[in-house]
């Protein structure tokens, strides 16, 4: 199934129009609620006929529409009220129910207004099996949700701005609607508990919200911006939800404008207890803000180690001794530049690019070895979580230094190539060189050289790939190629 912007753009609309019907579905969930319907959106395509693009149910009433609609065309007298909605602009409601599906069901159909056109068609279709006489709350429900319909006519709804769907209240959260003054007509039982929760004792109806908000917020300046919230949907305005943070408990609000073409002006707030949420945001912020603090303090250490190993390097008389701290160090080095990559991000994954780009250098001068030897890198390797990142960059340094080391001997010219590609899940790392290539015999499984056993190890144990050893193309050199299954799958 393609996109929701790919459907609607199907029906030739502009860019600005699918954002529009965008915003539509990412906030209607809150609008088949409140009217107990299901609604689908409707797109004009252009054989005349009507193309389904997006589908939602309510939570707060049984569907009418347990089957997926969503591609499906519709044209002839199906479409009639469609096109009729769309050429007179105006909402059009079924006379007679619909007696084809399981249940009874009526129709209403409502043109989708932006900049002055209309780009689509909402079907609300309600479920009639279900006759009973309804609450206040219920009464409440449809009324704002008529509100809501006539706004989505007109074009003043939804918001500019795309709603988070998983932290935006629900209907069932709790509900206040307001007059034109700010005072609250109706409160659901959930929205009373809300307030009960941040300290207000009184009840709802008949006060002001804005000024009940603030006073309860023990915090002044986001009791002041909760208060400016409310102020701002009085006057049609969509403000961002916003926590209010009582003695005891947290509430999340959201008020959105009332302004419905003909209608009385007035405000609808959403509100939801997300004490516990917040609890574990915080708890989160601070586990994360420890770990950094560890993956810092084992940057530093390691560094420590990598500056003491070199002095004692310094003072080795024996040249292999010295090499072989030489090494130590550039190793260590490799590791704490993977933690200071850490320590810095606030994610458990490591920009790989990022941190060769920082251990080359240290490869004694492994872009220059020999007066023409060059490295260059193709391919990225992206972001990697730190379980795969640490012991792929200790790999990937081992393989080119011993390229470095081994393939020009006596500073021949050359070149060393690290290659970077996707083979499914994949992750396949090549490092090529020109030079002497491989002694005579040589076999990568029984060699006794540390760098190798290093890569080996790592690679194997550490990864859960393999390691070729062979010669470059052309039988050129000498190419190793690391081959790293899912583990090194990149994170978007």
């Amino acid at each position: 199934m393609s996109s929701l912007s790919e459907r609607l753009s199907r029906g030739a609309a502009s860019p600005t129009q699918v954002d529009h019907a965008r915003r539509l579905v990412a906030d209607w969930q809150l609008l088949a609620d409140l009217a107990f319907a299901d609604l689908t959106l409707w797109v004009p395509l252009p054989t005349g006929a009507w193309w389904c693009v997006a589908q939602v149910r309510p939570l707060t009433a049984p569907t009418s529409r347990p089957e997926d609609l969503v591609g499906s065309e519709v044209d002839g007298v199906v479409a009639g009220p469609f096109v009729v909605a769309q050429r007179e602009g105006r909402p059009v409601t079924e006379g007679e129910p619909d007696w084809s599906g399981a249940a009874p069901r009526r129709r209403e159909v409502i043109p989708v207004r932006h900049d002055g056109v209309v780009v689509a068609v909402l079907a609300k279709e309600t479920n009639l099996a279900v006759t009973r006489s309804p609450s206040t709350l219920e009464l409440t429900y449809l009324d704002i949700a008529a509100d809501l319909c006539l706004m989505v006519s007109a074009g003043t709804f939804p918001p500019q701005k795309l709603q988070d769907a998983e932290m935006s209240p629900r209907v069932g959260d709790g509900l206040a609607r307001l007059d034109g003054r700010g005072r609250v007509t109706y409160a659901s039982p959930n929205a009373l508990s809300a307030y009960r929760r941040i300290g207000v004792a009184g009840d709802l109806v008949g006060a002001d919200l804005a000024d009940l908000t603030r006073g309860a917020s023990a915090e002044r300046v986001a009791g002041e911006a909760a208060a400016a919230g409310i102020a701002a949907a009085l006057a049609g305005r969509f403000p961002d939800p916003m926590d209010v943070e009582g003695v005891s408990a947290t509430m999340f609000v959201r008020a959105l404008p009332l302004q419905a073409p003909g209608g009385e002006a007035g405000a609808l707030v959403l509100v939801r207890d997300v004490t516990d949420v917040r609890r574990r945001d915080r708890a989160l912020l601070t586990k994360d803000a420890t770990i950094r603090e560890i993956h810092h303090r084992v940057k530093n250490n390691l560094q420590t180690v990598a500056a003491l190993l070199r002095l004692q390097a310094r003072r080795m008389t024996e040249p292999a001794a010295r090499a072989a701290l030489e090494e130590s160090v550039r190793r260590v080095a490799s590791i704490a530049v993977v933690h200071e990559t850490l320590a810095g991000s606030r994610e458990d994954v490591v920009a790989v690019d990022d941190v060769l780009d920082q251990v080359l250098p240290m490869l004694g001068d492994l872009t220059s070895i020999g007066p023409a030897a060059r490295t260059r890198r193709t391919g990225s390797f992206g972001e990697l979580p730190a379980a795969a990142a640490t012991p792929l960059v200790l790999a990937v340094t081992e393989l080119l230094h011993n390229a470095a080391e081994h393939a020009f001997p006596d500073g021949e010219p050359g070149s060393i190539e690290l290659v970077v590609e996707r083979d499914g899940d994949d992750l396949v790392v090549r490092v090529r060189d020109n030079g002497r290539g491989l002694p005579e015999g040589f076999d990568p499984a029984t060699s006794e050289g540390l760098g190798l056993q290093i890569v080996r190890t790592l690679v194997t144990s550490e990864l859960g790939g393999s390691l070729d050893m062979g010669p470059g193309p052309d039988r050129c050199g000498t190419e190793v190629v690391l081959t790293i299954p899912e583990a090194g799958r990149p994170r978007r």
